[in-house]
């Protein structure tokens, strides 16, 4: 590639894909003139809540529509149940697909005012174009819990309610019984991690014999899946279904948004009749993928079209490209290959263990889970220090700071504008599954500041660590790139198959901690740990090509996933 295509092609191929993605995703949760509108609304205690609203062309205040209030689980954001509102909203529902107190832009503290059900279901229903006669819930995981705390109370203001991979009663909704919560349908995936947490069996494919399960649908014995128990129109119905899936899979999954789109035809009045199999939701999750590996580009795209500017020339490698250094033998490039994977793995678990205990949630620091992501971080930045001494050394350049500095600032800023630009264009953040890039409200740009040191520190040892190890000229860019993500993220692959193929095999996690309530959450999270990695040793690898340094791709780096973090999580504290 020329020196013109090198300084443009990413940033063309970058622009090009979040315009095709987003475009997608656009007109697929508008198909058939569905509406789409960012709310902002003062819940019961003056908090800020925020919602997405999804509008289906009849609904009007001469012909109003049913109502689903629609609720994401715990660390997503409102866009994460978009496939169940789309679906909803092509079958002539409203949907407002809220998010939780305390996540993606409502006011925090999280878990506070019945997670923000009761101040979603009475936004809902102050919607001229709703039916209140029609109005359904539908909660994933946490997201059920806060329908059950707005059905608690409000217990008139529904008709019906989907809860996928939640549960009833302890430790945090009302317990439920024959005639509470009404017409409800229960989606318990049989591989789900939470089995012991939901509904207090070890094993998911244990549900129907849970004690509390069979309370609430007055079975008298294990509960039969599919097997309508009680009556619609008295408003006790109630029906279990168990897709062969997993707890996150619950809400990118054809046959769980299915029984919730069948059981809503059963139990609400209104809308427009489709099949269950009527489906398109998934074309607006590809297009949010493309979008979001356009930004990817669209970063490296930037960092080159900058790094030819005069200011930041002093910064490109010399003719010939990096230095060389000695290169390592295999076995050494092996041992590091394999502690670069392994180390972080390793400390995984027990790094949040500690994370969650010594560094609880506060003013100053008040995501809990950052706060167990950035133990996690500072405990391999000591360990990679540590070991630094034994990584190949290799010629060094002079560290030009300043613009070292700028220039990831700038790379960064481009990028956060892009996302700006498609928010307002196509109303989507870039995201795939439990993978998600979103805008920082105001609030979240101060814990960006107070988070982003410690992320800096780990991502500037660990790079630099990494480049020594791995980086050297004549190593072609593709496999330089593979190199550094697999080095950085397949760790994390390994540690998933082993747990999931546990999972399958087993039917439950193994727990590697005396805290077995602890380990499916980080499992989960763990998932977002590969792909963000992998991204990692792309920036990585194609910065340090540009400038033989690994300062600029640590910070970009840190940048990026310091804003993805807190973005992405809950706040736990009042801030």
């Amino acid at each position: 590639m020329g020196s013109m295509g090198r300084r443009w092609g990413w940033l063309v191929a970058g622009v090009v894909l979040i315009l095709i993605g987003g475009l997608i995703a656009h007109l697929t949760q508008t198909a058939g003139g569905i509406r789409i509108e960012d709310v902002r609304f003062a819940g019961a205690k003056g908090n800020t809540m925020s919602a997405l609203v999804y509008i289906p062309p009849g609904a009007t205040a001469q012909t109003p529509a049913p109502g689903i209030l629609a609720v994401h689980g715990y660390i997503n954001s409102r866009e994460t149940q978009d496939g169940f509102a789309i679906e909803f909203a092509r079958r002539g529902y409203v949907v407002v697909a809220l998010d939780q107190t305390g996540h993606g832009y409502s006011d925090p503290p999280a878990f506070a005012n019945g997670f923000g059900g009761p101040d979603g279901l009475t936004y809902l229903r102050s919607l001229p174009y709703v039916d209140k006669a029609n109005i359904g819930l539908e909660g994933h995981s946490m997201g059920g819990w806060t329908v059950l705390a707005a059905a608690a109370a409000m217990p008139d203001a529904y008709k019906a309610m989907v809860l996928e991979g939640s549960s009833t009663g302890a430790p945090f909704a009302k317990d439920g019984t024959p005639e509470w919560p009404r017409n409800l349908a229960l989606v318990f995936a049989q591989y789900e991690e939470f089995s012991t947490l939901m509904w207090g069996v070890d094993r998911a494919k244990n549900v129907t014999a849970s004690p509390k399960l069979q309370t609430l649908f007055g079975s008298g014995g294990p509960v039969e899946p599919g097997r309508v128990y009680g009556d619609v129109a008295t408003g006790n119905a109630r029906v279990l279904y168990t897709p062969a899936m997993t707890h996150p899979a619950e809400h990118i999954s054809h046959e769980a948004i299915g029984y919730s789109l069948d059981w809503f035809a059963k139990t609400l009045q209104g809308g427009t009749p489709r099949p269950s199999s009527d489906q398109i939701w998934l074309r607006k999750e590809i297009g949010t993928l493309i979008a979001l590996l356009g930004f990817v580009a669209l970063l490296l795209g930037v960092f080159d079209a900058l790094l030819a500017l005069p200011g930041f020339a002093p910064l490109a490698a010399p003719a010939g490209g990096p230095a060389a250094g000695e290169p390592p033998s295999d076995r050494r490039w092996w041992t590091a290959f394999w502690l670069s994977a392994l180390i972080p793995v390793i400390t995984y678990y027990p790094a949040l263990a500690v994370g969650g205990t010594v560094a609880t949630p506060s003013q100053l620091w008040p995501q809990g889970i950052t706060n167990q992501i950035v133990v996690w971080a500072l405990v391999n930045a000591v360990i990679t220090f540590a070991l630094m001494r034994f990584a190949p050394e290799r010629p060094r350049r002079a560290v030009l700071l300043v613009p070292t500095v700028l220039i990831a600032l700038g790379t960064v800023a481009v990028g956060y504008l892009a996302l700006v630009i498609a928010d307002l264009a196509f109303k989507i953040d870039l995201r795939f599954w439990v993978v998600a890039l979103k805008l920082m409200s105001p609030r979240q740009w101060l814990m960006f500041l107070i988070y982003l040191p410690p992320f800096i520190v780990f991502f500037v040892i660990a790079l630099h660590v990494l480049h020594r190890n791995f980086s050297r000229p004549g190593l072609g860019c593709v496999r330089h790139a593979a190199t550094l993500a697999l080095a950085l993220a397949s760790g994390f692959i390994v540690l998933l198959v082993l747990q999931y193929g546990t999972l399958w095999l087993t039917g439950k996690l193994f727990n590697p901690l005396p805290d077995a309530g602890f380990v499916p959450l980080a499992t989960i999270v763990a998932i977002q740990f590969v792909p963000l990695l992998g991204a990692v040793g792309v920036v990585a690898a194609h910065t340090w090509r540009r400038t033989g340094s690994s300062l600029p791709g640590a910070l970009i780096c840190a940048l990026v996933v310091t804003w993805y973090v807190v973005a992405g999580t809950a706040t736990q504290a009042a801030f």
